[in-house]
């Protein structure tokens, strides 16, 4: 079959503007994402080339040089990589997320920058004091019109603090935050259940409107299917008869899902379950799609992905997958808006894909929970699991044989147990005096408060920028951060001083949207370059 009868359209350039055949031409092309692009074929050679401007015309129509036209590429724009509704419903520019790194590392300063630039963001209220949220809830509200510029807040399950949990949930109701990011979940909660509820009423059609919107972070199944069936009865009922919930809320909540927004989190910083995405996105998606079955769901519930999101390739592939929005976390660390102190977030800047370490977590040390922090220059990960070992072999801090108390005194604690359980019991006696009555009666739960407290304080070293606990620091990172400093060694934005995190967000949704150009036109049988799919970050407006 000749050209001519196999294309029934060409493909004409404008003057001086003719198709790319060499690969070098092709990825120099490729940056240009926002114009159709049109695959032709050489006559002559029958080699495929990429035409940019021009138009399509059927044979004999017009002057100039013709090639035939193979396909034809639409336009492509970050803002479109994943799901419209998701910028609908949020009142976003770009479907990315930066999540909710615990004790003010993800800052008020890092959520107002986003925010202004057309992305959604959520402050690391986990760890903070009441007061310390409050007051970055005001400087936030006070800097961000809630109507234009959508942000939210940090909900974290806590097991051994209900009563805090329960707090913050209220001040956020108070105060008109209307999202928060739910992590580390295992179960649901009354808090999670109050805010997800509040404010549910009927629209002028008829139709459930929302107040708030809860962003669950799930890496299990079983945690996914919580969030996306209504919110149990027996929850309900308690907060309606707590006042907490008017009868209409509690009874629109029976036909909705509790959150319509699922976060997939894989193999990230903080807690997690190291699973690959690839693996655990279909699967959510899949329960996402039973459960709209099962109850017959009328509104849109939309997946996002998170975890080992730190080029441009990761994000291309999470939207390739089906990713209705993208998270990212630990690359936002590293960067000037952070609550991370300088020297901490240089660590950061040095770390390979393999410099992370599984540790357990301080806020469900009992159960064993672990998360995943970074191991280049500091000792938190060996020192943490040291202290997680005594814990599980001896029923108290009495019982740890001499030689090993001396160790975890002069090389981890500093400081004898006796001076460690005063300052932990002042501590505890302001914040939660139930915890003291506990520990006084339960040796071991003594000792897990003592250990638990050199985990919490590990955090917030290195936010303040303790110098001589610098072999101490703990810093939530994942394989997301090694990759990314691979990505942009060499650019403008391997300089500490160069990573904000509006222009890490840009590159990697712009590199994101030339990387998934890329794979379009190998697929629509152009000859691509594997540079073709390595985007080099630039300052990007």
């Amino acid at each position: 079959m000749t050209l001519e009868k196999a294309y029934q359209n060409r493909w004409r350039a404008e003057a001086g503007q003719g198709p790319a055949f060499e690969p070098f031409e092709i990825d120099r092309a490729l940056c240009r994402v926002r114009e159709t692009a049109f695959i032709v074929q050489d006559p002559a050679s029958g080699r495929m080339g990429l035409g940019l401007g021009g138009n399509a015309a059927p044979p004999g129509e017009g002057n100039g040089p013709t090639f035939p036209l193979v396909a034809t590429l639409a336009p492509i724009w970050p803002e479109w990589l994943g799901d419209r509704g998701f910028g609908e419903a949020h009142g976003t520019r770009f479907p990315y997320v930066t999540g909710a790194m615990a004790n003010g590392i993800a800052s008020a300063r890092m959520v107002a920058a986003v925010a202004k630039a057309g992305f959604l963001g959520f402050f690391g209220a986990a760890g903070l004091p009441l007061e310390h949220v409050e007051t970055a809830l005001g400087e936030l509200q006070s800097e961000l019109d809630p109507d234009c510029l959508p942000w939210g807040s940090n909900l974290i399950y806590s097991p051994n603090e209900p009563d805090l949990e329960e707090a913050v949930a209220d001040l956020y109701i108070r105060r008109g935050v209307r999202r928060v990011s739910a992590a580390a979940y295992m179960a649901l909660t009354p808090a999670v259940v109050r805010f997800a509820c509040s404010g549910l009423r009927r629209g002028p059609s008829g139709r459930i409107l929302r107040t708030n919107h809860v962003f669950a972070k799930i890496s299990r199944i079983e945690v996914a299917r919580l969030f996306l069936e209504p919110a149990p009865t027996i929850i309900l009922d308690a907060l309606v008869a707590r006042g907490l919930l008017s009868a209409e809320e509690a009874d629109l909540a029976a036909h909705l899902p509790l959150a319509e927004d699922i976060t997939v989190e894989s193999d990230s910083g903080g807690h997690t379950d190291n699973r690959p995405l690839a693996a655990l996105f279909p699967s959510i998606l899949a329960l996402r799609d039973e459960m709209t079955r099962k109850h017959g769901y009328d509104r849109q519930i939309r997946v996002g992905a998170a975890g080992g999101l730190g080029t441009p390739s990761a994000v291309a592939a999470a939207f390739a997958l089906g990713a209705a929005y993208v998270l990212t976390g630990s690359v936002n660390q590293a960067c000037v808006e952070s609550g991370l102190d300088v020297e901490g977030r240089q660590m950061l800047t040095q770390a390979g894909l393999a410099d992370v370490v599984m540790a357990p977590a301080a806020d469900m040390f009992e159960l064993g929970v672990e998360v995943q922090v970074l191991q280049r220059g500091t000792m938190f990960g060996a020192r943490a699991k040291k202290l997680y070992e005594l814990y599980r072999r001896y029923d108290s801090l009495g019982e740890i044989p001499a030689e090993e108390r001396e160790s975890v005194e002069r090389q981890i604690l500093k400081t004898s147990f006796s001076e460690a359980w005063n300052a932990t019991r002042q501590f505890w006696s302001s914040r939660d005096p139930g915890q003291v009555e506990r520990a006084e009666e339960d040796s071991k739960h003594l000792m897990a408060l003592v250990f638990r407290s050199y985990l919490g304080q590990a955090s917030r070293w290195a936010i303040s920028g303790e110098k001589d606990r610098t072999l101490d620091y703990q810093i939530w990172c994942g394989p997301a951060m090694g990759a990314f400093n691979s990505w942009v060694k060499g650019s403008f934005l391997e300089a500490p001083t160069n990573r904000r995190v509006v222009q890490v967000a840009l590159n990697l949704m712009e590199g994101a949207a030339v990387v998934t150009r890329a794979q379009q036109l190998r697929t629509s049988g152009l000859a691509v370059s594997p540079a073709s799919f390595n985007f080099r970050p630039r300052p990007l407006d």
